[in-house]
């Protein structure tokens, strides 16, 4: 369950340098270094990509399509799961396997890939939903290359999904890529003056969730969003003390009868299928007594999304409206 949790919450590997990498272009072959310090090669800049799930749905938003994805893609009402952002399950093929981690290679080769791209997690080997055995199996098929998604701040996490994309021929430069940008940076600024705000009177945030058997709090800076919020735009997110180093760090795992341990004036919930929701939570009569959510303030965590500007402008301003309306 914590790899559940944590492949939720996951994201990025090796830190790359401040200026955007380019492809090098060695006659007509196609390279690009990726975020493991992986030089990923082929004939020609490949058209025919498969991608886990948010990252296909990060590479659609800066112009680049995918034949295939892996990863969470339908819910089980038959809806678009958040991490798959917009891309539209009828267009691609999933190629997701029986497991975590596992891929369906006879489905996977039948799309004739070009090239497999997932998110990377330092903390953890293999790329998102792709585990190092099936990594190998894969590798025959298509090249793999990995995108950093922990360790840096969301902005920085966006541009290297901005730099992969043009580097696959995406327009990133593009009247509506601009839009989404303008959107991202307005979102950025209300929830600046909200944290703001929030100093001021002293009040806190609290990112939690919870499982059958255990609630969790959130650490801030193990993960891309909470950290920029933190630490570029101010909101008072609170880290708690005793991160789980077996999950990568990225949490405090306690039980429901410790679920008090950590108060806030509002409470930001995990809104992935395998957390619980505010009034699953609530059923604790510990959690209940919190102040917060006996007030019901609350306000979405979307734990897993596509690293774009367009993503992250539609979840940066409902969080915005949510802490609003709670304050």
């Amino acid at each position: 369950m914590v790899r559940r949790l944590v492949g939720l919450v996951l994201a990025v590997g090796l830190l790359a340098g401040c200026a955007p990498r380019t492809p090098e272009r060695q006659g007509a072959a196609w390279s690009y270094v990726d975020d493991r310090g992986i030089t990923v090669t082929a004939p020609e800049r490949p058209q025919r990509i498969v991608a886990q799930v948010s990252a296909a749905g990060a590479l659609k938003d800066f112009g680049v399509t995918v034949v295939g994805t892996f990863g969470p893609l339908r819910t089980s009402s038959g809806g678009v799961e958040p991490e798959a952002g917009g891309i539209d399950p009828d267009a691609v093929t999933d190629v997701t396997g029986p497991g975590y981690g596992e891929v369906r290679i006879e489905t996977l080769t039948s799309l004739r890939p070009q090239l497999v791209v997932s998110g990377k997690y330092k903390e953890f080997a293999g790329l998102w939903h792709l585990t190092e055995e099936q990594e190998k199996v894969v590798k025959p098929v298509a090249p793999t290359l990995g995108v950093a998604q922990s360790g840096i701040a969301l902005p920085e996490s966006i541009r290297k999904y901005k730099d992969l994309a043009r580097a696959l021929g995406g327009d990133v430069d593009s009247a509506r890529v601009k839009a989404d940008e303008e959107r991202f940076t307005a979102a950025a600024r209300r929830l600046r003056a909200l944290g703001e705000r929030m100093r001021a009177a002293g009040k806190t945030i609290l990112a939690v969730g919870g499982v059958q058997d255990e609630y969790f709090v959130v650490v801030p800076a193990r993960n891309p969003d909470l950290d920029y919020y933190v630490k570029e735009l101010g909101l008072p997110i609170t880290t708690p003390k005793n991160p789980d180093t077996a999950g990568g760090g990225y949490f405090e795992r306690l039980s429901w009868e410790n679920a008090g341990a950590y108060k806030a004036d509002v409470l930001m919930w995990d809104t992935r299928p395998a957390s619980f929701t505010p009034e699953q939570m609530k059923r604790n009569a510990v959690f209940a007594a919190l102040p917060a959510a006996a007030a019901n303030r609350f306000a979405g965590w979307d734990a897993v999304a596509p690293m774009s500007y367009a993503s992250y402008a539609k979840i940066m301003t409902k969080l915005a409206d949510q802490i609003g309306a709670v304050l």
